[in-house]
């Protein structure tokens, strides 16, 4: 029942590295919910995959490590609707965008100074909250 995943024009993934498997919904369905297995939960290898480039695999290690398992698999369920299809196609939506995510190359930082002026703001600033500070404390001797 596994399908080929369309992530864009230049990466689509087989059918075989995914593993489909079903189980009983919670939530409302009246008696459907206690024998229909509509929830989908999609398993994926990303280490075994040959589909995937080596740097987009390590950028989703880096962005989604929190969504492998020890194995090296990306599981994801869905269980939003009663129907087991529209699960199915959900689960395959949320990995394709997890890997659209993953493909996306940050620019690197380039560092800046602050400007002069900015600079000489910042110290106004706190020469005038000092000032503030200051204006506040008790002095003895001092009739207030």
């Amino acid at each position: 029942m596994a399908r080929a995943l369309v992530v864009d024009s230049r990466l689509q993934i087989p059918a075989n590295e995914f593993t489909l498997t079903f189980a009983r919904s919670t939530g409302p369905g009246g008696q459907n919910v206690n024998k229909v297995n509509t929830k989908a939960v999609l398993r994926w290898n990303l280490d075994q995959s040959l589909s995937v480039p080596d740097e987009v695999k390590a950028r989703f290690r880096q962005t989604h490590a929190q969504r492998l398992n020890n194995v090296g698999e990306v599981v994801l369920s869905s269980d939003r609707t009663r129907n087991q299809l529209r699960n199915i196609n959900d689960c395959y939506e949320k990995l394709r965008q997890l890997i659209l995510a993953a493909m996306v190359v940050q620019r690197p930082r380039k560092k800046s100074r602050p400007s002069r002026a900015a600079v000489e703001r910042r110290l106004q600033s706190k020469r005038q909250s000092s000032e503030r500070k200051k204006r506040r404390q008790f002095r003895p001797g001092r009739d207030d």
